[in-house]
């Protein structure tokens, strides 16, 4: 091709961004690159090391579909061996040569007239016809913002960035933040430091965590009989599946999971104080579901205080807490999640007129089919706004929007388009839709207060609804719904802009 310096530039080079490489290579596209900021490929399972970090997903469901796993050593995989499966997609389907490490993107800027989008990165420039964003929501971690944590004069990290070098063994430690990470991090160093001292805005919902070691017989078995672990596969995704009924339509449905969480933290926490603390006033999914045999022992050690109140003040060698404590401390771990709703990216990519996703956001981001944007022509984004699940895997979602930004590629070159977006209209409808969907899902109606809704407490974060009718969905292409541009630059009808 002569518009572009390559066809397609993959921002990100993890799940999203590795999927979609193998699927532009499976249909005889090379022409295309990733660019990634850091100095390896992983995405969320590069940056991700921390004490006990694994996935929250049953192993089988969290691969792709076109390359099962039949190596994984338990029935929840521990970060390594997500990360070191990665590698072997990558080997597996030649990906290496088309990635370019400590390309951080820095602009991206649509050229309406070249019909190419023109991207600056920390290591050079180019162009491409199609960009696509698949940094994902969980790229950038955050940090609350608090008086007095730049005085703070012991050690500081994130969970997400954890510091390897620095020793916790005798220290005292704060945790803030009680979601998922810290809920796998709090039990392996509680152990190893003087004091630990949790701090909890409000308490998550736990449940039992059923993870067991698979067999080698079982193991054996999936690489013989590679259908046997599709069958345990699709069992699982569909057991998955139930739980919308209760999250995205009928809430109450959910109060006999809750007696199931209730009963686990009666059997692991005697001191009723202490369950006081740790029981939550919200239902059951309305934040993501916490799964850990290990956590609320981990909170009766003699050596760990549960503050169940919010950090609302560092000073140079302690925390304050809401309710008026003050708690000395070496160390501080936020394990407090990631830009999920306001990633940093948006500011970056600019498009048609100039104005940056960010801007057209106004802290709301939305998106068609949470994959394309009017006014962004040929810019794809993979995990994007209400594209997030509380209850399966995210690469169902993935894999849905792999196929679909494939589809408009096919159609777009079958066509002689130049470019391709949606119209203003139809992604209005489609994100009303989603919104009234929402109105009476656990996400939106569940009493707390969670990552899932953006600065105007509106929920840009789920999808509302089965993933099966979401993969149905994006199996079609209606051209009707997208405006187009010839590609010799001759514009489309007058009024397909509207």
């Amino acid at each position: 091709m002569t518009e572009a310096e390559v066809r397609v530039a993959i921002v990100g080079s993890g799940f999203s961004g590795i999927g979609l490489a193998v699927r532009l290579k499976q249909a005889g596209m090379h022409d295309f690159v990733i660019l990634e900021r850091a100095a390896d490929l992983g995405g969320t399972w590069r940056d991700n090391t921390y004490p006990g970090c694994r996935c929250d997903v049953p192993s089988h469901l969290y691969s792709y579909s076109f390359a099962l796993n039949p190596e994984w050593s338990e029935t929840y995989s521990p970060q390594p061996e997500i990360w070191d499966y990665l590698r072997r997609i990558v080997e597996r389907y030649g990906i290496s040569p088309h990635i370019r490490y400590r390309h951080e993107v820095h602009n991206g800027q649509w050229d309406d007239q070249a019909q190419v989008w023109r991207v600056k990165t920390a290591s050079g420039e180019l162009t491409a016809q199609y960009l696509v964003l698949g940094a994902g929501a969980l790229a950038d971690p955050k940090l609350p913002d608090l008086p007095g944590l730049e005085d703070f004069q012991g050690e500081i990290f994130h969970s997400a960035t954890w510091n390897h070098d620095y020793d916790l063994t005798g220290k005292r430690v704060a945790v803030v933040g009680t979601g998922s990470s810290a809920v796998q991090l709090v039990p392996e160093i509680a152990p190893k430091v003087s004091r630990l001292v949790q701090f909890q805005r409000s308490p998550g919902w736990v449940l039992r965590h059923s993870n067991r070691r698979i067999t080698e017989v079982e193991r054996r078995i999936y690489r013989i009989i590679p259908g046997a672990q599709r069958l345990v596969r699709g069992s699982v995704y569909w057991s998955r599946e139930l739980l919308v009924f209760g999250m995205g339509f009928r809430p109450g449905l959910l109060r006999v999971i809750e007696a199931m969480g209730r009963q686990h933290l009666r059997r692991q926490v005697s001191d009723p104080e202490l369950r006081r603390k740790l029981t939550p006033n919200y239902r059951i999914g309305c934040k993501r579901i916490l799964l850990s045999n290990d956590y609320y022992p981990a909170l009766t050690r003699s050596n760990v205080d549960l503050v169940a109140s919010a950090v609302t003040e560092v000073r140079p060698h302690s925390l304050v807490a809401a309710d008026g404590t003050e708690h000395e401390v070496d160390a501080i771990i936020f394990a407090t999640g990631f830009h999920v709703t306001d990633p940093p990216y948006s500011e970056r990519i600019q498009g048609r007129d100039g104005s940056t996703l960010a801007g057209i956001y106004a802290g709301s981001p939305r998106a068609y089919l949470g994959t394309m944007s009017t006014n962004f022509p040929n810019a794809f984004f993979l995990l994007g706004p209400n594209t997030g699940q509380g209850h399966t895997s995210a690469l169902v979602m993935i894999e849905a929007q792999l196929g679909y930004v494939l589809r408009c590629l096919r159609e777009a070159e079958r066509n002689h388009w130049s470019s391709i977006e949606v119209r203003p209209s139809v992604e209005r409808a489609y994100n009303g839709e989603i919104q009234r969907k929402l109105a009476g899902s656990v996400w939106n109606t569940g009493g707390c207060a969670s990552w899932y809704l953006d600065a105007n407490g509106r929920n840009s974060t789920i999808f509302p609804g089965f993933t099966w009718q979401y993969r149905l969905r994006m199996r079609g292409f209606r051209a009707r719904d997208h405006m187009v541009t010839a590609r010799r630059g001759a514009a489309v009808a007058p009024d397909a802009r509207q």
